[in-house]
């Protein structure tokens, strides 16, 4: 059985996403499309030119809606970097562009028989993702954000640079929107085995500085090189793989909560077919006060994208 991926916009971030996907030979077929002809062309050619010095293959396609048919996921990763070079580092400085961008991409989708899974990078992903939804038709449960399952890791990164531990020693979420509404659930939150509260109690860290650091963590990135690439790339291949291999991983993404009535990220399990449960925390008072109060900003923004 063959395993075959889409790539949606080869900016920095989807080209560094196919190029994952190329160098560990996690897809035979590739397809990868781009509104600029000479740029996927020449990203092709490049992974092609890479291939010989590499252990594995893989065949690639390019700006052929037709071969998304049967592809088993496609990664959204449409975008305008320059819009979010903003004073306020907004992710939905984005939004008039991307809008409009999912809504002509997402019928194409459509259009090609598409009936797998996709995965969404698009910002600002809470609502691209429901608009994707909306305009493909798949399933709810088949459309998913990234979402937080990036900033989940940098709070992780946070948290394991100020303790000088693995930053995979450290578990827990953030939550809400992928942007400047969520937050860290510390509750959620477990290093080496304990209760972060006890360890910070202990060794004197500020939680809300942690927070903070965790939030802004990809405007510093941008400001420093003015696009995020490696981390989203890494978090958007994880999910497709997770999906490819059914592994039923439970993961920290943007998925459709019948609850809030929006798609917010919050851990689900996730394998074959797409979030295939969806997961209940048990949060504080405050936490759910503050993902109440991120879902109905990504609700507010989603409506304003339908105007």
């Amino acid at each position: 059985m063959t395993r075959k991926i889409g790539v949606i916009g080869m900016g920095n971030v989807g080209a560094t996403a196919a190029h994952y996907i190329v160098a560990n030979g996690f897809a035979d077929d590739l397809v990868l499309i781009d509104i600029r002809e000479d740029k996927v062309k020449a990203d092709a050619l490049d992974f092609q030119d890479a291939m010989p010095n590499l252990p594995v293959h893989t065949n690639i396609t390019v700006n052929d809606y037709s071969a998304l048919a049967d592809a088993d996921v496609i990664i959204s990763a449409v975008g305008n970097i320059k819009l979010q070079d903003n004073a306020n580092d907004d992710r939905f400085a984005e939004l008039p562009f991307t809008s409009k961008a999912a809504r002509e991409v997402g019928q194409q989708i459509k259009a090609s028989g598409f009936h797998g899974k996709m995965v969404v990078i698009t910002n600002p992903v809470d609502v691209i993702t429901s608009i994707y939804q909306q305009v493909t038709g798949l399933p709810k449960n088949h459309v998913v954000g990234t979402g937080t399952l990036l900033d989940s890791a940098r709070m992780k990164r946070a948290v394991a640079d100020e303790l000088n531990i693995d930053s995979r020693s450290v578990l827990g979420y953030n939550l809400g929107e992928h942007g400047n509404s969520q937050f860290t659930a510390w509750s959620t939150v477990r290093v080496l085995g304990k209760p972060i509260t006890e360890i910070a109690e202990k060794k004197g860290l500020d939680l809300d500085d942690l927070d903070h650091v965790a939030r802004v963590g990809g405007h510093t990135v941008f400001h420093g090189k003015k696009y995020t690439n490696y981390g989203v790339a890494t978090a958007a291949v994880r999910l497709a793989n997770v999906i490819l291999s059914g592994s039923e991983t439970e993961l920290p993404v943007s998925n459709y909560r019948e609850e809030y009535g929006t798609y917010l990220s919050y851990p689900a399990i996730v394998g074959r077919d797409g979030v295939q449960e969806q997961l209940q925390l048990d949060l504080t008072e405050e936490e759910l006060k503050k993902l109440q109060i991120s879902a109905d900003y990504i609700k507010t923004k989603f409506a304003e994208s339908q105007e």
